[in-house]
């Protein structure tokens, strides 16, 4: 089957939010997100465990492994499939393998299982996002996607803490073990709650795929949208892979509980989603895109002074993720409205650029750690802000044409 002897149904657009359903499925994707970091205060620990294997270590990896192929191969599949189902499917498969990573036997065996939680958590968050777009009014998606980001972002913060916990009375194997409990209850709350229409479109899923490479294709937005987002969480991954080794190391001389703490500050992102679904109700994404653009670049600058204060330190990390998480809901509040259908496919682009830029920033600072410090980190990370508030710039100056009768571009964002 071809693309174009397919069918694509367009659905009915919501006139009215169901707003216990969104925080419902916000709390679905912070629980399910929050499984992908569990694992990270407890190494040691479980390094320990099997008997002091490095390949332990490992196991984050094997998350991001699997995140990576859940947005190339599985996230397509919720816009041709009835997305009820195909959650509660991918939270019992999540909770099987949190289960098995409870009484893995060998570190093999923790591998694989870490592979498949980072498959079906990045499988269950990414089609629950574009649902949500799909049930909430045009005027209420931007606040819509707000509240989702915000509970990942809550559950990202909170799930090393509760991990750390949890792990120094009960052990690292219980924290997998009530994680796996908590998949099944959210597996039965979501059957219960989520509308299961017909799929969207009626496709063959190697059509879907090559539907979702045109989509890339032709939306020249959707493209610019996805370099600023990179770009954004190239920054936030630069930030948060060097900063430990800053706190551990002089001035500081940080233990791991107090680094556990620091990490809380990043609760103001949070905020910042809030405020900016509100905002891009109103369709201030364009400009205020910019702003925090502006903001990212600047507090670098107090990011930098941070390697001798901490106030400066914990200025520059409010400063930055505020405008790393403000843009990430603002460029999300633009795509999924690209389009009335086949918002898998936004997701599909939008997150694997995402998340690759935020591999790349990874990278990047820890070798500028390695070469150059903490000054090197922070020059690293204003690059990348900047090359993002240079595509918005960009973007702007095309659309003020477009506006003047020069150029054409499709409206918005």
């Amino acid at each position: 089957m071809t693309v174009d002897d397919t069918r694509e149904q367009r659905p009915v657009r919501a006139t009215r939010t169901p707003r216990g359903q969104i925080w419902l499925l916000a709390v679905a994707y912070g629980l399910t997100i929050a499984n992908l970091y569990y694992c990270q205060p407890l190494l040691p620990q479980m390094t320990r465990s099997f008997a002091g294997s490095s390949a332990v270590g490992s196991l984050a990896t094997a998350d991001q492994f699997g995140y990576a192929l859940a947005l190339l191969l599985v996230v397509p599949l919720g816009d041709i499939v009835r997305r009820r189902p195909l959650v509660c499917l991918l939270l019992l498969l999540e909770a099987a393998a949190l289960a098995m990573t409870a009484t893995a036997p060998t570190v093999g065996v923790l591998l694989a299982a870490g592979s498949v939680i980072g498959l079906a958590g990045a499988s269950v968050v990414n089609v629950l996002v574009p649902y949500a777009a799909t049930i909430s009014a045009d005027h209420e998606r931007g606040r819509s996607v707000a509240t989702m980001l915000s509970g990942g972002l809550a559950g990202v913060l909170l799930s090393r803490t509760i991990a750390g916990l949890t792990a120094a009375v009960l052990g690292w194997r219980a924290v997998f073990e009530a994680a796996a409990g908590l998949m099944l209850v959210l597996a039965g709350a979501l059957a219960h709650t989520m509308a299961s229409p017909p799929p969207e479109i009626t496709i063959a899923y190697s059509a879907q795929l090559k539907a979702t490479i045109d989509l890339a294709k032709r939306e020249p937005l959707l493209r610019r949208r996805s370099l600023i987002g990179a770009c954004a969480f190239a920054a936030f991954g630069v930030f948060w892979a060097t900063v430990a080794f800053l706190l551990a190391g002089p001035p500081y001389r940080y233990g791991e509980a107090k680094i556990g703490l620091f990490a809380l500050f990043g609760t103001a992102g949070v905020l910042a989603a809030k405020t900016a679904g509100r905002a891009a109700d109103r369709g201030w994404q364009r400009p205020l895109t910019g702003v925090l653009l502006a903001l990212g670049v600047t507090s670098f600058a107090a990011v930098w002074a941070g390697g001798r204060s901490l106030v400066f330190l914990l200025a520059g990390l409010l400063a930055m993720e505020v405008a790393i998480q403000g843009t990430h809901l603002l460029n999300m509040s633009v795509v999924y409205g690209l389009v009335q259908g086949g918002r898998s496919r936004i997701a599909t682009v939008y997150m694997t650029a995402y998340t690759l830029g935020g591999v790349i920033g990874t990278a990047a600072g820890t070798a500028a750690w390695q070469l150059g410090g903490w000054n090197a980190v922070s020059a690293v990370g204003a690059a990348f802000m900047t090359t993002g508030l240079i595509a918005w710039a960009r973007d702007t100056a095309d659309r003020n044409l477009a506006d003047n009768g020069v150029r054409h571009h499709r409206p918005g964002g």
